[in-house]
C-alpha cells in the first residue's frame, strides 16, 4: 500500500513539474511574441508587415461538406478551425434537427457564434435564419462567413443579447478569441450554474424574444435553437408568446443546474411542447434537448 502511494505521489510530482515547465514555456513564448509585435509596430515597415499578416490570417478559410451540402468558413485561429473540422461530429443531433426543418421556414439561431449552423440551415433547405449574437469578436466572423457563402439574402444578423427583458446589461466573456463561447448576459454564472470567470466585459442591449418580434418586427420563428451557455431559461422566460407558435426547440441544458433545467422544462411544457429526446451529453449532465409540439 505504501509503495503504491509512493508511486502515485511520485507520478503526481512529475506531472506537476511538467505543468510548471509548460506554463513557463508558454509565458516565455508569449513575452517573446509581444516583444516582436512591439518592435514591428514601432516603425512604418513593421506596421505594414503586421497589417499584411492580419489580413492573411483573416482570409484563411476552410471547406467542409456534410452530405451534399458544401460550406466554407473563415478559420483565422485554432478554435475556428476546430469548429469547422468537427462540424459533422461535435453535435450530430443538432444537424439531424436542422435537417428536419422544412424549406423556407424561419429559424432563430440564438447564440449563433460564427454561424456554423445558421449557414448550414440556410444552405441545406433555404431556411430564413435570424442569427442572434452579441459578441463583437464573433460578429466579424459571422458576417464574413455569411458573405463567403453568399447567404446575405437568407441570414439576418441580430447583434443583441436575448434575455427576459429590454434594457442594457453587462455582457461578460471568458474568451475574446474568434469563435469563443462561455459568455453570459446580465448574470454571473456559467453553463453549469457556477461562477463565470470573466476576462472581458461591456454593456450592450438585451431584449426578450417577445420584444424582438414586437419592437424589431422580426418574423416569429417556427424553429428555435438556443445555445448561450447558461441563461437559456431567462431567454425562454421572455418568450411565452413566441413559444406558443413554435414547432420545435433545440436547447442545451445542464441537468445538474437545477434552476435552469426545471424552469426550461416548465416554460416549454406550458407552451405545449414535449421533450422528444436528449442528445449528446457532457459528463452525464449537459444535453441538447429536442422539444416538439404535441405528443412525442
Amino acid at each position: 500500500m505504501a509503495c503504491a502511494l509512493s508511486f502515485c505521489f511520485h507520478n503526481q510530482t512529475i506531472y506537476d513539474f511538467f505543468l510548471e515547465i509548460m506554463a513557463t514555456f508558454k509565458s516565455g513564448l508569449k513575452n517573446a511574441f509581444n516583444g516582436i509585435i512591439c518592435f514591428l509596430s514601432s516603425n512604418n515597415v513593421g506596421s505594414y508587415v503586421l497589417a499584411a499578416f492580419v489580413r492573411q490570417l483573416l482570409d484563411s478559410s476552410t471547406y467542409v461538406a456534410h452530405g451534399s451540402t458544401e460550406m466554407r468558413y473563415f478559420t483565422p485561429n485554432a478554435l475556428a478551425n476546430y469548429r469547422v473540422k468537427s462540424f459533422s461530429t461535435k453535435e450530430p443531433d443538432t444537424i439531424t434537427w436542422l435537417d428536419a426543418i422544412p424549406k423556407d421556414a424561419v429559424l432563430w439561431d440564438v447564440g449563433a457564434n460564427v454561424g456554423l449552423y445558421s449557414i448550414y440551415a440556410a444552405m441545406k433547405n433555404g431556411a430564413s435564419v435570424y442569427a442572434f449574437e452579441p459578441s463583437v469578436f464573433n460578429l466579424e466572423l459571422l458576417a464574413r462567413n455569411i458573405f463567403l457563402n453568399d447567404l446575405q439574402g437568407n441570414i439576418v444578423i441580430v447583434p443583441v443579447a436575448l434575455s427576459d427583458r429590454v434594457g442594457p446589461s453587462l455582457f461578460k466573456m471568458s474568451s475574446t478569441a474568434w469563435g469563443g463561447a462561455l459568455s453570459t448576459f446580465g448574470q454571473d454564472f456559467d453553463q453549469h450554474g457556477g461562477k463565470l470567470r470573466s476576462i472581458f466585459e461591456y454593456q450592450t442591449m438585451g431584449m426578450s424574444m417577445d420584444d424582438a418580434i414586437r419592437l424589431l418586427q422580426i418574423p416569429a420563428p417556427r424553429f428555435i435553437k438556443i445555445d448561450v451557455d447558461g441563461i437559456e431559461h431567462f431567454i425562454l422566460r421572455g418568450g411565452c408568446e413566441t413559444l406558443r407558435n413554435v414547432e420545435s426547440v433545440m436547447v442545451e441544458i445542464d441537468d445538474g443546474f437545477a434552476e435552469q433545467a426545471e424552469e426550461t422544462a416548465r416554460h416549454l411544457r406550458n407552451a405545449g411542447l414535449t421533450l422528444l429526446r436528449k442528445c449528446g451529453g457532457d459528463a452525464g449532465r449537459q444535453y441538447n434537448q429536442w422539444w416538439v409540439r404535441g405528443s412525442a
